[in-house]
Parts: structure tokens; sequence; C-alpha cells
């Protein structure tokens, strides 16, 4: 946890962005469940980040709108008893979100029509099946 939250390859979230809060965890833990602050709630400034340059930016706030308050991203973990793994957790979890933000946009889809021959066979297939229910109706004459 020392060189930062590397999203891509080029785009790396130095720590000194990042927010760690620790709180205490609900549900079982035993003993120590009511001593412990295991739950980490990580933070990130996405708005005001120096190392987000401005196209990702603009991505990243646009993608994430429904997750940030204030333009700030936080994501928390208390699955683990051990605070070391809710970190470790949490920054998993802001790497995947921030990668999935920044992400280029998929190439746009280029529209295709069925063949002549899928349009045969799906003919053929429609008449076989009227064929087949119309030989199963009983005979009123």
């Amino acid at each position: 946890m020392d060189d930062g939250l590397r999203v891509t390859d080029r785009l790396v979230v130095p720590d000194a962005e990042l927010r760690e809060r620790f709180s205490r965890s609900s549900g079982p833990g035993g003993q120590g469940v009511n001593t412990t602050d295991s739950r980490v709630e990580l933070s990130f400034d996405v708005a005001g980040s120096p190392s987000l340059p401005e196209p990702l930016r603009a991505r990243a706030l646009e993608r994430l709108a429904g997750r940030l308050v204030d333009g700030v991203l936080t994501v928390a973990a208390s699955e683990h008893r051990a605070q070391l793994a809710n970190r470790e957790a949490a920054r998993e979890r802001m790497t995947a979100l921030l990668r999935e933000a920044v992400a280029p946009p998929p190439p746009p889809r280029r529209p295709t029509r069925p063949s002549r021959r899928a349009k045969e066979r799906r003919l053929t297939d429609k008449k076989r099946q009227s064929q087949r229910k119309r030989d199963r109706r009983a005979d009123d004459d």
C-alpha cells in the first residue's frame, strides 16, 4: 500500500489522494467484535483529483454519477474480521470501479440484417410448427 492504487497501466492514484476511515463492523465476530475497528471506508475525490487527466475525469464523473456524493467515490468493506483484509478488499473494489469508469467506450454496433437463408429457415420452421399443431387438432366433422 505504498505506491498507490494502480487502476490501469498508465493511471495510478497516489495514496495521498485516498482517504481511509475505520469503524466497528456489524455482524458476528466473537470477543473482539466490540473492540476492533475492522470496517474500512475508502474515499477518493474523483472531481478534484489532480492525478486524473481531464477526459478520464469527465468519463468517470459521468459513469459514476449515481455513486458519487459531492464528487467523492466511497467504497466500504467489512466482510473480513481483520482490518488489513478489509483494507485490501476496499482497495480492490475501488480499483475495479475506477477501471470500469475510465475504460474507453465500446465500438459502436454495426447494424446487420438476417441472410436470405436465415429468413427461409425461419419461415419453414414456422410452417412446420403450424402443420404440427394443425395435425394435433381434433376434427369436429
